[in-house]
Formats: C-alpha cells, sequence, structure tokens
C-alpha cells in the first residue's frame, strides 16, 4: 500500500532532517544556513550599521518589449562599518541572496572577510522574495504563470550586475574590487555570476552550491547515499532500524486498519537519539517510534506535515521551470527505492503553474558537463566550498579545476557550515577551512591592486 508507507517516510524524514540534513528534493534549503534574524522581527530591527535601500530594476533583462521596461523596487543592504573607502579601493563584498528574505543573511563569515579586507559590505535581495517584489506586490506577482514568467536565475543575475554597477558609481568605487559570496543556491549564482560577469566580480566564494546535479552528470540516488552514509557512520542502529522499517510499516499498514494502528503508535497530529536509547529487545517500530518521541518536545502529538507544490511559491515556480534536480533514491540507501520520475515531476507542475519544466536549461545555460575542462579553459577565481557531510555536496564541484578555481572542502562539515558565524568553539578543521579561503581571497585581491597599479 503506497499511502501508508508514503505517510509514514513523511514522518521518518524528520530522521534525517534533524541528523542529516535531507529535505524534499523540491526544497534546496539553507538547512546549515546563516544565523539569521528571527522571522517575527522586521528589517527595521537590523543593527543601525545595515542601511536598507531600494534600486529601481528592470522588470525584463532581455527583451525589448514594452512591458519589459517596467520596473520594481528591489532591495538592497549596505553595511560601510569596515570599509576602507573607495579611495584606497577597498573591496566589496557582494552576497548574492538566495531564496530568502535578505535581512536573514547580514550575519555570517562575509562579516570576517569584511573586517579583514576593509570591506563595503553589500547585500542583494533576489527577485520575488522578501520586499522585492515585480509589479508591486506578492499578490499580483504571484497572480499566474505570465507574471511569475520574470523569475529566473538568469534575470536575478542581470539584477545583481545593474545593482553592483550602481552602487559602485554612487560611490566613485569603480576600482573597488567586487566578490560575489552565496551559499547553496546563493552559492550557485555567485559561481554563475563570476563565470557571466567576469567583468563585474574580481571572484566568487561559492558555499555548498550544488552546480552539478542537473542531467546525468550526478547520480539521482547520490544525495540519499551521503544521508545513509552520515547515518551509518553516526550510529549502525539507527541506520538498520531506518532501513528495516519500510517493510515493517508496509505489513502494519496493510492490516486491518492498520493506518489506525499506525497512526495510534506513532501518536500522529520529531531521532536517531531516542532509537539508540530504546530498551533491548524494543522492535523495529518500537525504536522508531522512541526515535520520533525523542525530539517530540513542544507537543503532545507528531505533527506529520505533507509537501506540496504551492503557486505563492517562488522557489516551486524555479523547480518547475529551470531548478530541475533528477534527485531520487535506488536500492543503495537506507530508504525506500523512489527513482526520480520526470513525467510525474512534469505533471505537478503542469497542475500547478500551467508551465512545462526545462530539465536540461541550466546546463545549457551555465555548464556543468566535463565541468573541469571547460571551466579550465576559461573560468578562473572560485573557490566551491562543501562539507562531506552535507548531501548536496555530492552534486558539488569536489576537485580543483585549476590553480585558480578550486575545491575547498572537510570530511566533517555541513551545509553551508564555513560560511556560518564563527564561534570560538568552532572546530580546528573548519577554522582551516576558512583560513584557507581567506588566503585564496587575498591572493585575489593582492593580484587585482598589483594589475591597477601597472595601469
Amino acid at each position: 500500500m503506497a499511502l501508508p508507507s508514503f505517510q509514514l517516510w513523511l514522518a521518518l524524514l524528520l530522521l534525517t532532517a534533524a541528523c542529516a540534513s535531507a529535505v524534499h528534493p523540491r526544497k534546496l534549503a539553507r538547512l546549515g544556513g546563516l544565523k539569521r534574524l528571527a522571522a517575527s522581527e522586521s528589517s527595521s530591527d537590523l543593527p543601525p550599521e545595515y542601511e536598507i535601500h531600494y534600486y529601481r530594476q528592470t522588470l525584463d533583462h532581455f527583451n525589448y518589449k514594452p512591458e519589459s521596461y517596467a520596473t520594481f523596487q528591489q532591495r538592497y543592504i549596505l553595511n560601510y562599518k569596515y570599509w576602507g573607502g573607495a579611495n584606497i579601493s577597498s573591496p566589496i563584498f557582494v552576497y548574492t541572496g538566495e531564496e530568502k528574505d535578505v535581512t536573514y543573511d547580514v550575519e555570517g563569515f562575509i562579516l570576517d572577510l569584511a573586517a579583514r579586507f576593509k570591506g563595503l559590505l553589500l547585500y542583494i535581495e533576489h527577485r520575488y522574495y522578501g520586499e522585492s517584489m515585480p509589479f508591486g506586490s506578492e499578490n499580483l506577482a504571484f497572480q499566474n504563470s505570465s507574471t511569475l514568467g520574470y523569475l529566473s536565475s538568469e534575470q536575478a543575475l542581470a539584477d545583481y550586475a545593474q545593482v553592483i554597477v550602481d552602487v559602485e558609481k554612487n560611490l566613485s568605487a569603480e576600482n573597488c574590487p567586487a566578490i560575489a559570496v552565496g551559499a547553496s543556491y546563493g552559492g550557485m549564482l555567485a559561481s554563475w555570476f563570476r563565470i557571466k560577469y567576469p567583468h563585474i566580480v574580481i571572484g566568487a566564494l561559492a558555499s555548498s552550491s550544488p552546480i552539478l546535479y542537473f542531467d546525468d552528470i550526478t547520480p539521482q540516488d547520490g544525495f540519499d547515499v551521503v544521508v545513509t552514509k552520515d547515518f551509518k557512520e553516526t550510529s549502525e542502529s539507527c541506520y538498520n532500524t531506518i532501513k528495516q522499517s519500510w517493510s515493517e510499516i508496509d505489513r502494519v499498514a496493510a492490516e486491518s486498519n492498520g493506518l489506525t494502528t499506525l497512526s495510534n503508535l506513532f501518536n500522529t497530529c520529531r531521532t536517531c537519539r531516542g532509537i539508540d536509547g530504546a530498551a533491548e529487545g524494543t522492535d523495529v517500530l518500537g525504536r522508531i517510534v522512541a526515535g520520533l518521541n525523542s525530539l517530540n518536545s513542544w507537543g503532545s502529538c507528531q505533527d506529520i506535515v505533507s509537501y506540496e507544490l504551492s503557486n505563492q511559491s517562488a522557489w516551486d515556480w524555479q523547480t518547475c521551470t529551470e531548478i530541475v534536480m533528477p534527485i531520487g533514491r535506488g536500492n543503495e540507501t537506507m530508504f525506500e527505492a523512489e527513482p526520480f520520475d520526470i513525467e510525474n515531476y512534469t505533471k505537478e507542475c503542469v497542475d500547478v503553474f500551467r508551465v512545462m519544466p526545462r530539465p536540461h536549461w541550466i546546463t545549457t545555460e551555465f555548464g556543468g558537463h566535463d565541468i573541469k575542462t571547460v571551466l579550465g579553459n576559461f573560468a578562473s577565481n572560485i573557490i566551491f566550498s562543501n562539507g562531506l557531510r552535507d548531501p548536496y555536496s555530492i552534486g558539488g564541484v569536489l576537485e580543483d579545476i585549476s590553480d585558480s578555481v578550486v575545491a575547498v572542502y572537510t570530511e566533517q562539515g555541513a551545509h553551508c557550515l564555513d560560511i556560518d558565524v564563527p564561534t570560538p568553539d568552532d572546530p580546528d578543521w573548519l577554522v582551516a577551512q576558512r583560513d584557507k579561503e581567506i588566503k585564496i581571497i587575498a591572493a585575489w585581491i593582492a593580484e587585482y591592486y598589483a594589475k591597477l597599479s601597472a595601469k
């Protein structure tokens, strides 16, 4: 019976979210991301050194139809606290905003970079997120596929280019080197920005950016292979319990009143530690229940939430158009096999948005196949950073492509951990990863200054 397995899979997915950062294939979330303001806080609660600005942004950068010239207010944030100024050509660190309100991204390792290099901080909000809404409001922007049709990574990159150029002009900072910094989807944007607009930024730090999880470049089950490896290395018992649970769930669900039995058993309405803590002799379902109960400290029951596409979600639109990551599960993981099904994926998108996904467009637009040869021929100054405990690292660049397009990774790191807020308790391997990134960026800036002085 497919339905019971799916329902319990959702419950058990909490195991993965808690222990290994797995998510629904469509949800490229910043699971280990930066420290953010609480969701209830508004932009007015930002520390005073953060200045909010708005740029009158072009709706459509790639057409010359009358409607393409419409504009909207795109939000960006400046922080001058560490900046040495345009007179000495101090650098500008540009945060390439991802699928979030940009005010949630103002802290992190980027502050350390600004402090070390006397940099200006520029955070740019991605169109259709936060307050940067075309057509003047979220309701109008999400009205239909025609109004959502201006949402794409290409349009976002062109937005960033225009904002950077405008900020540099306003500050007489045209000789200040700009460096793009981004995480997860924002990291993909940072790397693509360096490739597409090398005349605007001199380099990019792309943290946890799975730019190779498209077409057939990365195995479809790579994500859950890493999740499974993380579980197995952390707890053999947890791994075995989850792997064995699927057939047991199906067995109980197939019985008379099986769904009711499972609902009562799981107290449906979060998991690894609970599994290891279950009494010796506890059966498979009992250990799963113990795991779930160990995380449920805020309520009396287990809240199981299904994931469905929403026509009010900008990210869902992006996954239904160009960000098509073929994530599926084979037989080499602790989960039930569920191969990626492009036909069903397409049907969902057509049903919700009335659009057909373009699964090959990202590699056509930005490349990916034979990336070592391609980027080795013309790209420079990109850091692809990863932590190998991050399931998305399987779709990242994990080998140096050239002397200046480099992979910096750690065995124990998680999603976007290197650009999280540094703390005194950070392990030596994480400190070393950041130090290596700083050294590389310092070389970029030194090279830029050398060429500037030689003019």
